[in-house]
């Protein structure tokens, strides 16, 4: 598995004292955040620990400098930095003014794909979870460019922030040959992802962040139409995924039954239960949880069932070696 992630290119968008701090750090390529806040040192952050880049603080000043050379934050205040896969968050305070920034480093894994080659290979539309920054969106990329470079499929990324493709007229070459289509506005994505269709003939839509009603309602409509869909979603695992109010209608959704006294004695549980509501739109689950270790729900209807009755849960532990070498192994979880 390689990983790329250049970090030239945050030169001109940071103070110099920061960049050459982080230009010597040992750890520099493990890197996931740097933050920057008024007032206080520049922080590193790494997936196990956090820490102070530099003595000097940052001031306004520096601040000011960042911002005009980053340009233009969106509406949910992100920026990109041109030809890469970094991404630039702003803290405004009440009065609009920003008083901090944290840039995400984005980075390219090649060969992260064997492990999950199968799923991609099926027609199974797939669902990747995960909290933020474990590594969903450098999944996603590896598994268009598979799609579209490899297997040949007509693949169009619905890319709200520009996060997956990086920022720049060209989608990024991580993506393959998929196609971008880049979303105006934060609250127009569901309807990007039904212009997609409609427009644009695509075998599989790939979307990122799936977050709100409307985004949830317009994956069922595109599952509902044949369309195979990859995309993720913030959640500590399918079990949180599946009580969450907005996005449990990705995974069938969840209502209360009421059985009658013969239906619930013969079921050994109580009278109100939980079922799942309708069908799921996606097929099977990928939980991320470490950089090279995945859970893979290989039928999601399945494993939601069994959570709700309180059966064994099934589910395959995957992770890769660093000589790539991948072992599966069976986890019989009782939820």
């Amino acid at each position: 598995m390689l990983i790329f992630n250049d970090l030239r290119h945050f030169l001109p968008v940071v103070p110099r004292f920061v960049y050459k701090s982080l230009k010597k750090h040992p750890r520099k390529f493990g890197l996931t955040e740097i933050v920057l806040d008024n007032g206080r040192r520049a922080e590193g952050r790494w997936r196990e620990k956090t820490e102070n880049l530099t003595h000097k603080k940052i001031t306004k000043k520096h601040l000011l400098r960042c911002i005009k050379k980053i340009g233009i934050f969106n509406e949910d205040n992100r920026a990109g930095i041109y030809q890469t896969l970094h991404r630039i968050s702003c803290i405004k305070n009440r009065y609009g003014n920003i008083v901090g920034l944290t840039y995400r480093i984005g980075r390219e894994f090649i060969g992260i794909g064997p492990i999950i080659r199968d799923l991609i290979e099926s027609n199974q539309s797939t669902l990747l979870i995960g909290r933020p920054g474990i590594g969903k969106t450098s999944f996603i990329r590896e598994i268009s460019r598979i799609l579209s470079n490899e297997i040949m499929k007509r693949v169009i990324i619905v890319d709200s922030a520009n996060e997956i493709s990086g920022e720049g007229c060209c989608p990024h070459i991580s993506t393959g040959k998929a196609r971008r289509m880049e979303v105006q506005s934060i609250n127009s994505q569901h309807e990007v992802m039904i212009e997609a269709i409609e427009n644009h003939t695509p075998e599989i839509i790939i979307i990122d962040e799936i977050g709100t009603e409307y985004e949830s309602q317009a994956a069922i409509s595109i599952s509902q139409r044949g369309i195979r869909l990859i995309g993720s979603a913030h959640s500590s695992d399918l079990f949180n995924l599946a009580k969450n109010p907005t996005l449990c209608k990705l995974v069938g959704g969840i209502e209360s039954v009421t059985l009658s006294d013969t239906q619930a004695i013969l079921r050994k549980t109580k009278k109100t239960i939980l079922e799942r509501k309708g069908c799921s739109c996606f097929n099977a689950t990928i939980e991320i949880n470490k950089k090279r270790t995945v859970k893979v729900y290989t039928s999601v209807e399945q494993s939601i069932d069994a959570i709700l009755e309180g059966r064994v849960n099934n589910s395959q532990i995957r992770s890769m070696k660093l000589n790539g070498e991948i072992t599966i192994s069976l986890n019989y979880q009782d939820e």
